[in-house]
């Protein structure tokens, strides 16, 4: 088991080894809060995938992969990926700016 460094290489070759074996692949987070690093992996039992990080922000990218492993399960491995964001686009109000408190 060797850790991948690059994130885009991790999420592609994760996808690629879930939609060939989806019934035996399985994803794994972990997080230890005293260290503050996060492992995740990918395995079906012959190929193990890991990714460690201790950046806040490449912990962000972790829900993009979330969204695509649930996609996959959902619909099948067989579903365009293009699709698929991190967060849903909500419509945001304007923020009115207010002089402060009221008296």
């Amino acid at each position: 088991m060797v850790y991948i460094v690059s994130w885009d290489e991790f999420v592609d070759r994760s996808v690629q080894l879930f939609k060939s074996d989806p019934e035996s692949t399985r994803y794994v987070v972990k997080y230890r809060h005293c260290d503050g690093k996060l492992v995740l992996k990918v395995t079906d039992n012959k190929e193990c995938l890991k990714f460690k990080t201790d950046q806040a922000q490449e912990a962000k990218k972790m829900e993009k992969l979330n969204n695509i492993f649930f996609t996959l399960m959902a619909r099948g491995p067989d579903v365009d990926l293009s699709e698929v964001n991190g967060k849903e686009q909500v419509e945001t109000q304007p923020v009115k700016k207010g002089r402060g408190r009221k008296q």
